[in-house]
């Protein structure tokens, strides 16, 4: 009988290699409010939706069965735990963000995504018992304050107009911290690529007779090119990209931890909105981004 080789422990990779991948994370989010903005300025939210996740399963699949040929099978408990955190994933968190961000600013998505420190410290304290260090909590609270300062700068337009918006993007943000939360036992087991791509597969495939309900009854010839290359990017960088990199981290770093620079992509968002939307950084900007390097580099000494 051929004895099975032991399963080789995780290396943690070195510090700035996860500090690297943090920052193109969150740059790679901080683009998808203005391009995303511009492409549900002429796609409606179901169709933008529908050709996103159909791209994002697609592309995903392949590369997990390429990559992970011969692993061991799925349990079926966990078949059942990946179509539960498929839905949440791309139902209640990428649609939802989809449809809130057609119904608000381009600023708004990033400002409203700057509490999710919040609630991933908190899901990292009671679903993993992480300690609540003094540092990390001051750590993160500085970053909030920073956020807060390039948010007053003017940039961003409050009014209650976007309130609806506002609020299911903010249902997007809670749940995008449950998934990420949930899903790091399976990422463990498994690994990052296959948990994505078969939780976006499952997701997508609820949504699919929705989304292609609308699909058929759509004026294509109105839509541009450009706006459908809005839809790539946000189907590989913000569905593979960026969720790859989230579920890796997350198998690599405490909650707590990667809470605080999510504070760096509201940053980042407003220096893509001065560069796409023509908004001004003031001084709030600055003193703001100086806030928010302050609370990484406490978080992390």
């Amino acid at each position: 009988m051929k004895e099975t080789n032991p399963q080789k422990p995780v290396r943690t990779p070195q510090r700035w290699v996860l500090i690297l991948a943090i920052l193109a994370q969150q740059s790679i989010d901080g683009l998808t409010y203005p391009i995303a903005k511009y492409g549900l300025s002429l796609i409606e939210p179901f169709i933008f939706a529908f050709f996103r996740f159909i791209i994002s399963a697609v592309v995903l699949l392949g590369i997990a069965r390429t990559m992970n040929s011969g692993s061991t099978p799925i349990e079926k408990k966990d078949i059942f735990k990946m179509i539960k955190l498929g839905i949440i994933s791309v139902v209640f968190s990428k649609f939802a963000f989809l449809y809130g961000q057609s119904l608000t600013a381009a600023g708004h998505g990033s400002v409203i995504f700057a509490t999710a420190p919040i609630w991933l410290f908190i899901g990292g304290i009671v679903f993993f018992k992480e300690k609540m260090l003094v540092r990390r909590t001051i750590g993160i609270t500085l970053g909030l304050i920073g956020v807060a300062f390039i948010v007053t700068s003017g940039a961003v337009e409050m009014g209650i107009r976007y309130m609806w918006g506002d609020l299911i993007i903010l249902v997007s943000v809670i749940s995008w911290v449950v998934y990420t939360i949930l899903c790091k036992p399976l990422v463990a087991k498994y690994g990052v690529l296959r948990v994505t791509a078969y939780t976006v597969a499952a997701g997508s495939a609820v949504y699919f007779p929705f989304g292609l309900f609308h699909a058929v009854h759509f004026n294509y010839t109105a839509v541009p090119p450009a706006a459908w290359l809005s839809v790539v990017y946000v189907a590989l960088g913000l569905s593979v990209g960026y969720y790859l990199l989230s579920n890796w981290l997350v198998k690599h770093m405490e909650a707590s931890r990667i809470a605080v620079f999510l504070n760096i992509q509201p940053v980042i968002a407003s220096a893509v909105a001065f560069l796409f939307l023509g908004e001004t950084i003031g001084w709030a900007f600055i003193v703001g981004w100086a806030i928010v390097l302050t609370g990484v580099i406490i978080t992390e000494t």
